[in-house]
């Protein structure tokens, strides 16, 4: 999806600098084609066109740098099941069958629970701690580690926010209630819903409608409301229950190959740098612009929202902490990354305590008031 919003020249700037030094300099020929070769690349998302803000990331992805080589590096977007269906799109970029894809880290946690730590895992970062942990305290460089040992780098490609906890047939009024519930959901979250006897099921996107209607599912979580809205599952689910404790702010990755990565020309790499950076900070800004509405009109339409009972939380709190140990008791990388995901996590905290959660909590009275 083409983005509406401004669009920055500083790709350009940055190539045309890395390709001769000031801009007003003019390059021979000859120079600019060693220095820009034309490539033809694939970014395959894990995601239909129907998520416009999902898939339409690797569209303004492609855009962006296009415009900024003058189309000698172009980057063309797939959307899910187009070259590999969403399961196998990690390992194929991996592989170097695909240059580029556009999905969760946690498509790859069944091979390493390390990934998830790249996206989301149950009582972790918000969306802003995800990105603070990123860019400054030093996850990236924690993950490159990880990622290398797969064939792999990556860039942040987004963020959801925190997501909806999902659509079910009857409330959730105890933890009891989660015994033997059908839900659709995946990740380390399956894991900690697992540990109260649910039944987590692996159910596509597509299909989960027809599966709470048959009643061969009980409840499914998805995203949040401007993407759970073209599911329609008020319909046949209509108890909303909120927060996603598992994903309170789930990170958006775009892979590359890193064989591929390396033998890009420094030009190139600074573009898609700069052209994922603008990415990462569109899709979280059109979530937060885009939720606020559709969940008006989800409500309008049937859905009832219903927060998770305080037991729950905190059961499930202690079941994710519970599956944590375990891991980390077997993995290495997870226990090493996961720690520095808690000290920051708490740090973190510390100054939202003060700061931000003093504001919004008064701000969010205040409107109440009108």
């Amino acid at each position: 999806m083409a983005s509406d919003l401004p669009r920055p020249s500083l790709p350009r700037r940055a190539l045309l600098a890395g390709l001769g030094g000031a801009a007003a300099a003019p390059l021979a020929a000859p120079a600019l084609a060693q220095a820009a070769p034309e490539l033809r690349w694939r970014v395959a998302s894990a995601y239909p066109k129907t998520l416009d803000i999902l898939f339409g990331a690797s569209e303004t992805l492609g855009r962006l740098v296009g415009e900024a080589t003058d189309g000698r590096f172009q980057i063309k977007p797939l959307a899910v099941g187009e070259a590999v269906p969403a399961e196998g799109l990690i390992d194929a970029v991996a592989s170097g069958s695909l240059e580029m894809g556009h999905a969760p880290a946690t498509l790859a946690a069944a091979k390493d629970p390390t990934f998830a730590l790249a996206t989301a895992l149950p009582f972790g970062l918000n969306a802003r701690g995800q990105n603070a942990w990123w860019h400054a305290g030093g996850a990236a460089d924690l993950f490159s580690e990880v990622f290398a040992k797969q064939g792999l780098m990556s860039l942040p490609g987004g963020n959801t926010g925190a997501q909806m906890g999902g659509w079910f047939r009857r409330e959730i009024k105890t933890a009891a209630d989660l015994q033997g519930l059908k839900i659709r959901i995946a990740g380390l979250g399956a894991q900690v819903l697992a540990k109260f006897g649910a039944q987590p099921q692996a159910t596509a996107g597509p299909d989960i409608y027809a599966a709470l209607e048959s009643k061969a599912l009980d409840a499914a979580e998805w995203i949040g409301p401007y993407d759970d809205e073209k599911l329609g599952l008020q319909k046949v689910a209509p108890i909303y229950h909120y927060p996603g404790f598992w994903e309170g702010g789930a990170m958006l990755h775009f892979w590359i190959n890193a064989e591929k990565w390396k033998g890009l020309p420094k030009t190139y790499r600074a573009v898609l740098q700069s052209a994922a950076a603008q990415v990462g900070a569109e899709v979280q800004a059109k979530y937060d612009a885009r939720n606020p509405g559709a969940l008006r009109r989800l409500v309008a339409g049937g859905a009832q929202l219903r927060p998770f009972p305080q037991d729950v939380m905190e059961a499930a709190l202690k079941h994710a902490n519970d599956v944590y140990g375990e891991i980390a008791g077997r993995n290495a990388d997870f226990k090493r990354v996961y720690e520095a995901m808690k000290t920051f996590r708490n740090e973190e905290y510390l100054w939202f305590q003060v700061a931000e959660y003093t504001y919004d909590n008064f701000m969010i009275r205040a409107r109440a008031r009108g």
